[in-house]
């Protein structure tokens, strides 16, 4: 493999734009574990170069890579991209310690706040990769943002492939996509699977504890997931320097395994046990907490319109836990004063969540189910039916930092006495399956003549009345979704 040449020289590569490139090249710097799988090492560095050539101003503005596992970045052409070469040999025998993370991870060295997280189009078996640096890197979330909401925006270009049959030739087409056919092209590419099977006794007859799981993938990308998690580092910054309402951030000591993660609420400050004031479990009414935060409420209106949760139930509070390695959630169903359905979404890792009637409680932080799902990066777990009020649930102690948010709507009659409708939060439509006529003539007259599999959400029909569903089946004693204890571990 011959070492990379740089952009400029190539003439595949004279038309496009430095920004195009420098998505390439990210895009591209993520995949390299993989890619360079079974090279050796000579052509695993080649390639890491080639790659990073791609971007040559970025290369020159990176700071080194820190190997700690609280540094980051997003720059391809950084220090760590060299060192990741460098453990790439001809016998696949990799380092350990090396700090990898999956396809879409991304980190912020600057304040060492972030820490790695998966693309949420990645599978749930937690894979390697690689994380790159940059100082200033430009985060897009124009994808998530449905009108003006954010400050930034960056557009990002669609590139059609199509392919002459006769002649054999690659031609690639470079067409710009408003945002709204850009979304709906991902909104059609979500995976659902929502057939989770657990059958136990309940009421003296066999019945699927689990009726009513869902799990959904594909929702948010890796710029927003960085975005998401970058913003509750600061949230939680926030928290501890006394910014935000005292019972909005809540971070309690560590007094036993297990037992001790980061609580940031809004919306409603829920009381999770008895207090010293004798107050129930539920939503303590006459309590004041922080207002749900713009980038929250555009979550809510993502969820919504891509039929994740229904416009008759949209969130109006959420929480967000911060869990460190060993941190779990007991055995428990969601108190009532929130009504269903209610969704949680993963990030930074994926760990695994127990579902069942009677659930064991093996040791502090072990747990032990018929049920056990695991919760891919960025994926979002949807509970209503007997899957939220006959089954309990439980999160084991999980293998390495975890955050999820969980989105619930109160129950009027349990509302603070303080609360106030969200303006924009009201009459939230779900986006249709159906897409506009004229860019349907405009995609069917660009593939005329195309002769490549439909594997991809630019080939697929969108024409059905349903979404597309996953096709886990996962049943049976092999099953990656069946029983076994639970200790967050990623390999079963």
């Amino acid at each position: 493999m011959s070492d990379g040449t740089k952009p400029i020289d190539d003439p595949f590569l004279v038309g496009y734009q430095p920004s195009e490139l420098r998505i390439a090249s990210e895009f591209l710097t993520t995949w390299l574990p993989f890619l360079t799988r079974d090279l050796c090492r000579r052509c695993a560095t080649s390639l890491a170069d080639r790659i990073g050539s791609l971007s040559p101003e970025a290369s020159n503005d990176s700071k080194p890579a820190n190997p700690d596992e609280n540094s980051s970045g997003l720059t391809p052409k950084s220090k760590e991209v060299q060192t990741a070469s460098d453990n790439v040999n001809g016998d696949d025998d990799y380092d350990d310690n090396y700090n990898t993370n999956s396809l879409g991870s991304w980190k912020d060295g600057a304040d060492g706040k972030s820490e790695p997280y998966q693309d949420a189009s990645t599978s749930g078996v937690a894979s390697k990769s690689l994380s790159v640096e940059t100082s200033n890197s430009k985060m897009s979330w124009a994808d998530m943002a449905q009108e003006d909401e954010l400050e930034e925006e960056e557009e990002w270009n669609k590139q059609l492939v199509t392919v002459n049959a006769s002649a054999g030739d690659l031609r690639i087409t470079k067409s710009t996509l408003p945002r709204e056919q850009r979304e709906h092209i991902r909104f059609m590419s979500v995976k659902r699977k929502k057939d989770f099977v657990s059958l136990e006794r309940d009421k003296g007859k066999y019945v699927n504890v689990v009726e009513g799981l869902e799990l959904h993938t594909g929702i948010f990308s890796a710029a927003e997931q960085k975005r998401i998690v970058d913003f509750v580092y600061d949230l939680e910054q926030k928290g501890r320097s006394g910014e935000l309402k005292p019972r909005t951030f809540t971070a309690p000591r560590k007094w036993m395994k297990g037992k001790g993660r980061i609580t940031i609420q809004f919306g409603c400050c829920y009381n999770y046990a008895v207090d010293k004031n004798g107050n129930p479990p539920g939503i303590l009414q006459d309590e004041m907490v922080d207002p749900l935060p713009t980038l929250f409420k555009v979550i809510i209106r993502r969820l919504v319109r891509w039929h994740v949760l229904p416009p008759t139930c949209i969130p109006d509070s959420c929480i967000v836990n911060i869990y460190e390695e060993g941190d779990c959630i007991p055995p428990h169903i969601d108190n009532h004063d929130f009504v269903r359905p209610f969704c949680t979404v993963s990030f930074l890792s994926e760990c695994n969540i127990l579902f069942g009637t009677n659930l064991k409680i093996i040791d502090a932080g072990e747990f032990e189910g018929p049920l056990r799902i695991p919760l891919p990066v960025g994926s979002v777990l949807v509970l209503k039916g007997r899957g939220a009020d006959v089954a309990k649930h439980c999160v084991p102690a999980v293998p390495m930092k975890w955050i999820s948010i969980t989105f619930r709507r109160m129950d009027e009659s349990k509302r603070p006495v303080w609360y106030t409708p969200e303006p924009d939060l009201q009459d939230i439509q779900p986006l249709s399956y159906e897409e506009d006529n004229g860019y349907r003539s405009r995609r069917q007259s660009t593939r005329r003549g195309d002769n490549l599999e439909s594997g991809g959400p630019s080939e697929r029909s969108y024409s059905r009345s349903e979404p597309r569903d996953s096709t886990w089946r996962g049943r049976g004693s092999g099953s990656r979704w069946n029983r076994g204890r639970g200790r967050g571990n990623l390999g079963s």
